[in-house]
């Protein structure tokens, strides 16, 4: 980790060419344009707000598994880590019962005790960013079907949370904001159409994935009218990037790419060589000096 003194004499010195920057949108905001300013080139990795789409002709066992793991893994405090899930009206319900007993089953803990799927938050201010985040969406209707309460683990100065799950009534400004934490909104929807406009209608652009058996709706969610992330994944959660995948994304996620067959251009400067290897040099429109 760099210090912010130390980040900021990379950031103005005009010998680093491109500056690579993980973090949040607030960071991004400010390394962008100091960068730019000086004429630098900047990598911008920042938050997430990653949503999975679940159709009704999906496999409910296999959406399960890849919404918890994604949702709940690493206590929700990855920026692949899933946020929303946008479900069909058909089987909203009997997904957020799954979901939720699903949860109340994962062990909370140290996360050096193999038996542990859960572990901390990184700190009490991000704890007390998840209740503000709860109440918030308790006030705009939410409703909060399970978790959310703090685990007495490793006495008052660790903060451990059970993963909490909220049902609500609309995509209100809380949803569209990144709680770093394991707090999962369920929205639901009646036509493809409405759930991509719900899916994309957050500032965040980073991972995204849709669960269905309906090939038609998969290649709609992977095409240029569907998500709008860099990440869209079939039938799977929304962590993590493939070996050989570039990852990134777009909007306030950043710009850019890491890994993958073109990241390598973001850290290159192109340049056009022409050698002559004669000793003659015709000049353009017949030109002659002699």
């Amino acid at each position: 980790m760099v210090d912010r003194e130390a980040a900021g004499a990379l950031l103005d010195d005009r010998r680093v060419a491109v500056v690579s920057a993980t973090g949040s949108e607030r960071m991004g905001a400010e390394v962008a344009p100091r960068v730019a300013a000086r004429f630098g080139r900047s990598i911008l990795e920042l938050g997430g707000n990653n949503a999975a789409v679940v159709a009704p002709s999906a496999d409910l066992d296999l959406a399960l598994r890849g919404i918890v793991f994604a949702a709940a893994g690493t206590a929700g405090q990855r920026c692949t880590s899933m946020r929303r899930v946008i479900a069909h009206r058909s089987v909203a319900d009997e997904l957020v019962e799954r979901i939720a007993a699903a949860y109340a089953g994962l062990p909370v803990g140290d996360p050096f005790d193999a038996a542990t799927l859960v572990g901390p938050l990184v700190n009490e201010a991000a704890f007390e960013r998840m209740q503000a985040a709860i109440a918030e969406a308790q006030e705009a209707g939410g409703e909060l079907v399970a978790g959310g309460d703090r685990v007495e683990v490793a006495g008052p100065e660790s903060f451990y949370v059970r993963p909490a799950v909220m049902r609500m009534p609309a995509q209100a400004e809380i949803v569209r904001q990144e709680t770093f934490a394991p707090l999962l909104y369920v929205l639901t929807y009646d036509y493809l159409d409405e759930a991509l406009m719900l899916h994309n209608d957050v500032p965040q652009g980073l991972s995204s994935s849709i669960f269905t058996l309906d090939q038609r709706e998969a290649e709609t969610f992977m095409s240029a009218a569907g998500s709008d992330c860099g990440i869209v994944n079939v039938n799977i959660g929304t962590s993590g990037a493939e070996i050989g995948g570039a990852f990134g994304g777009e909007k306030n996620t950043g710009g850019g790419r890491e890994s993958g067959s073109d990241a390598w251009r973001g850290y290159m400067r192109r340049a056009t060589n022409t050698v002559n290897y004669s000793d003659e040099l015709p000049l353009a429109q017949g030109v002659n000096f002699g």
